[in-house]
């Protein structure tokens, strides 16, 4: 089973990078050094050039693989919804009860992240703390619509479309199943990064919080909807 898991790589739309950089041991390095990076001095300051000093490379060897830092951004958080993904179908994929499955799925989605062994040169953990400080800067552009035509927001859109499919099995009658979906992939980013910046803002402020607060959110609306 391991070897398995350690086989899967992330699909990511090929129109995000020039060159796959999960094809060479550049690539890798400069994913992972730009988490570090970006981690370190955010992504307003990050630049090619700092990366390109820090793995000892030249600048122009990180434009053979992304045309901007934008796009390497980009690939960052699909990487990351895919991933997440991953964790939410194999945890999932043998629970047979709607509600229970629901439950483990708002868990995997809410939950504080941990580092993943069967992806060596990615940390889950920075990058999980980058798609909660950065990742609205990758769609709050004038750019988004044509963006999101040329499919870069299609794993993350196809992770609230799962989501929302487990809350309409267990509650069909449910208005808003999308609705509810995105706005737990989005709180959950809020409220973690609340917990960090902002803590008289939120009560989520133990580790299993917002898995706990995004739990009752959405039973609540299931159930009120119910016994309505």
């Amino acid at each position: 089973m391991d070897r398995l898991l350690q086989s899967i790589k992330i699909g990511i739309n090929e129109k995000i990078y020039i060159k796959d950089p999960e094809s060479t041991a550049l690539g890798k390095r400069i994913v992972e050094q730009s988490i570090l990076l970006i981690q370190e001095m955010g992504f307003e300051t990050f630049t090619f050039k700092k990366l390109g000093v820090r793995i000892k490379s030249n600048e122009s060897s990180i434009y053979r693989y992304f045309e901007n830092k934008h796009k390497l951004l980009l690939y960052l958080a699909s990487w990351y919804w895919g991933w997440l993904e991953y964790k939410l179908v194999f945890s999932t994929n043998s629970i047979q009860d709607p509600q229970e499955k629901l439950k483990k799925a708002l868990e995997i989605v809410t939950k504080p992240t941990e580092i993943d062994s069967n992806f060596s040169h990615i940390n889950e953990v920075l990058l999980n703390n980058i798609v909660i400080n950065e990742y609205s800067k990758s769609y709050l552009t004038k750019e988004v619509d044509a963006d999101n035509k040329e499919g870069y927001f299609v794993i993350y859109k196809r992770l609230v479309n799962r989501l929302s499919t487990m809350i309409y099995a267990v509650d069909a009658a449910y208005t808003y199943p999308s609705s509810l979906a995105s706005t737990v992939l989005e709180g959950s980013l809020h409220q973690h990064f609340l917990k960090d910046h902002f803590a008289s803002l939120t009560d989520c402020h133990e580790k299993g919080d917002p898995t706990n607060y995004f739990t009752e959110l959405v039973f609540n609306s299931l159930n009120n909807k119910l016994n309505g």
